[in-house]
């Protein structure tokens, strides 16, 4: 193993010598945090690290919805959180969202400003939420206003793809999709513009604020750097146990291509843990997590058999009804949840500093949560 005391003058002065920054995690808030120093100080030297040879928890892994609170998601919300709070949390995903688009231009990353529909089947709880949302439709859609300055957003929309047992559908007018590969390869090559490195296959073990900097352990030895900065959302408690945070697994499938797209759009169901999408003539189905809540508070990327049935009955059932649809991958990736939905922007000590816990929604909070990172840190 070519460890850090093995590599040559060049290797140690280009990447490790005087480092001012060094992220833990290669995914959005990662790259958004390298990306809002590098902006903001673009002589600091900004390194970022990643255990896998791919981003390891959810960034290339997500369903690429552009989403920021479906009707029953908001009215769920207000069950525990105030409508002050609540407009703040969609303001963030909001304006997060803005500046994703302002970093990767829209067409690179495949965005299709769609809007998205929840959909309410016709059993007695979808019946009673639907119910429900219309009575408070002109409430929601003052929030969503008071957040993100869009006039009637939510709308009742008509069932016109063909979906089975559907009773009902609100559209959002303000959402929308994106391809999630071509986003981070976007922030990749930004961050990569501005000076920054990646070092992929590293894990960080261990790590010692001293004061003046941060001793870091990793696979390959020891090094040191003025901040530490941990991006890793759902894997957080692999290296710190304490924080308050749960790994939460998100299943998904993908079918072959159609003869022709089904249909266009992003779609909510069961109160947001189904969520669905076209890829081109392909249809993304995702979700499901809340069949087995305890089960799916894991790290684990795998698959389980409950989940993998939930999602092909959804498909074929609601989705595609009498069609002979084939599935041709299914993967998982890992979000970081907790008690409550705001995200943990915080120091842990003088020169370690956490972005973390971005509650299923990381492709609306994770370049905002990047940019205040950045501001939190203090740079001489």
């Amino acid at each position: 193993m070519l460890t850090y005391s093995k590599l040559s003058f060049w290797e140690k002065e280009l990447f490790f010598n005087d480092l001012d920054a060094t992220l833990v995690g290669a995914g959005l808030v990662g790259y958004s945090t390298a990306i809002s120093i590098k902006e903001k100080y673009p002589d600091k030297k900004v390194l970022i690290l990643e255990r896998g040879y791919l981003p390891t928890g959810a960034s290339t892994k997500n369903a690429g919805f552009t989403c920021f609170g479906s009707p029953t998601e908001l009215l769920d919300d207000l069950k525990s959180i105030s409508e002050e709070s609540i407009i703040g949390l969609v303001r963030k995903r909001y304006d997060g969202l803005n500046l994703l688009k302002e970093r990767c231009e829209p067409d690179k990353i495949d965005y299709i400003p769609c809007g998205s529909n929840e959909l309410f089947t016709n059993s007695e709880k979808d019946l009673k939420n639907y119910d429900t949302c219309l009575s408070k439709l002109e409430y929601l859609n003052q929030i969503i206003e008071n957040a993100t300055q869009i006039k009637n957003n939510f709308s009742i929309a008509n069932n016109t793809f063909g979906f089975n047992n559907i009773n009902g559908l609100i559209f959002s007018k303000g959402e929308g999709q994106i391809n999630t590969g071509r986003m981070m390869n976007q922030l990749h090559k930004k961050a990569v513009d501005l000076g920054v490195h990646i070092l992929f296959s590293t894990t960080v073990n261990s790590w010692e604020d001293q004061g003046e900097d941060v001793s870091v352990e990793t696979n390959y030895g020891c090094f040191r750097t003025k901040k530490l900065i941990i991006a890793t959302n759902g894997l957080t408690k692999q290296i710190l146990p304490e924080i308050n945070l749960s790994p939460a697994r998100a299943q998904v499938i993908i079918t072959k291509p159609l003869s022709d797209k089904p249909f266009e759009g992003t779609f909510h169901y069961d109160e947001g843990y189904f969520y669905f999408r076209n890829v081109g003539n392909r249809v993304l189905v995702g979700g499901g997590r809340n069949l087995d809540l305890e089960g799916e508070k894991t790290d684990e990327i795998e698959n389980t058999d409950i989940i993998m049935n939930s999602l092909k009955h959804l498909l074929s059932d609601v989705i595609l009804p009498n069609q002979n649809v084939e599935i041709e991958q299914q993967w998982a990736g890992i979000m970081g949840v907790g008690t409550t939905k705001e995200p943990i922007v915080q120091s842990i000590s003088t020169n370690v500093h956490i972005g973390v816990r971005l509650g299923g929604m990381g492709v609306a909070l994770g370049s905002l949560v990047g940019q205040e990172l950045s501001e939190l840190i203090p740079f001489e």
